[in-house]
């Protein structure tokens, strides 16, 4: 994915579904929605923010399906992943940080440089409007962005390699946050799979 959204309807990712031949490459696609509130319940249990959560899903899954994350494996590790850095909430706002350019949306951009070329690739001035990053249709394209463009993280995903996808999103090396984000990739991957995890799911980071 890259570039000017071939329908014409304004930048990549920002204006919403409707990208010609944006179709799953495969898995247990329903023909409308890459995940749903009630996966989200059956694979994590309760869901915080369940009305805030199920406003933000459309916007999710438009992102998802542009971004090609609709295997078990992709799906998997893309949900483990905005679970833990956001709650599945396209408004999330790092906790305890005043930072102008602090973790915000659903997988949580930060830094001037990577809001600077989100922005930059999605025609959107997120320097000068930061909180932006929050906006309904902004955050998921943002979180697909960063997932395909920024890094490829679907790569890592494909090779059941929860420890790469970890180190590409860039958060600090953390046994407890890794064990947790991998604990959410096994959980989600299983579902996806039918009750069926294969081997060679990796969750330590190495040198």
């Amino acid at each position: 994915p890259g570039g000017p959204d071939p329908g014409g309807g304004g930048p990549w990712g920002v204006a919403g579904p409707g990208v010609a031949g944006a179709l799953p490459v495969t898995g247990d696609w329903n023909g409308h929605d890459l995940v749903t509130l009630a996966e989200l319940r059956q694979i994590y249990g309760e869901i915080p923010d369940e009305a805030a959560v199920a406003e933000g899903l459309p916007g999710l899954n438009a992102a998802m399906l542009r971004a090609g994350i609709s295997t078990p494996a992709r799906k998997a590790a893309f949900l483990a992943t905005v679970r833990n850095e956001s709650g599945f909430r396209h408004d999330a706002v790092e906790q305890g940080s005043d930072r102008h350019y602090r973790g915000r949306g659903f997988i949580q951009l930060t830094g001037r440089a990577n809001y600077a070329s989100a922005g930059d690739f999605l025609g959107i001035d997120l320097v000068g409007e930061p909180d932006l990053a929050l906006d309904g249709l902004a955050s998921p394209a943002i979180a697909a962005w960063y997932w395909t463009v920024a890094r490829d993280i679907n790569a890592a995903a494909d090779a059941l390699d929860m420890a790469a996808v970890n180190i590409a999103v860039g958060f600090e090396p953390s046994v407890r946050r890794d064990t947790l984000r991998c604990g959410d990739f096994v959980a989600a991957l299983r579902y996806y799979r039918g009750g069926d995890v294969p081997d060679g799911v990796n969750c330590e980071r190495t040198a």
